[in-house]
């Protein structure tokens, strides 16, 4: 396989315990579907439902992809600030050096994040049924006689 960027071949190696192909000359990095998948799963236990979208629109390049030769093209990764490129054919994603760390990164703040959602929706929904029950209410109606 070839680099979508410098045309240089690409070796195979292995980045956050994950076998990619790599640029040796760019530090370009070829991510299959199911790698990425597998990297986001390293920081995020939730879930792929819980992910989001991963490509909300997409813009052509001049780049190829590795496996088919088709035209990548660019995307913000589920609308971070990071922008990578995909294959339309679902061969896989197109990192830059090191964006793999970023991708880690992201997916740890919002393992967090849903955690903490989680949380509060846990602790509402509490709240709510201590407001429903009959204890409560009778509170509330004792204190308007």
């Amino acid at each position: 396989m070839k680099c979508p960027k410098c045309n240089s071949d690409l070796v195979p190696t292995v980045r956050h315990k994950i076998p990619v192909n790599a640029c040796p000359s760019c530090k370009g990095m070829w991510f299959e579907r199911q790698d990425l998948n597998q990297l986001e799963d390293e920081a995020f236990d939730f879930g792929d439902d819980a992910k989001g979208t991963i490509v909300f629109s997409s813009t052509p390049t001049s780049a190829k992809c590795p496996e088919c030769s088709g035209p990548l093209k660019r995307f913000q990764y589920r609308l971070f600030e990071l922008e990578m490129e995909f294959c339309e054919q679902q061969h896989g994603y197109w990192l830059e050096d090191d964006e793999d760390t970023r991708v880690l990164e992201l997916m740890k703040k919002e393992e967090k994040d849903f955690e903490r959602k989680v949380l509060a929706e846990n602790k509402w929904t509490t709240t709510l049924k201590q407001m429903r029950s009959h204890s409560f209410l009778n509170k509330v109606r004792d204190l308007f006689h």
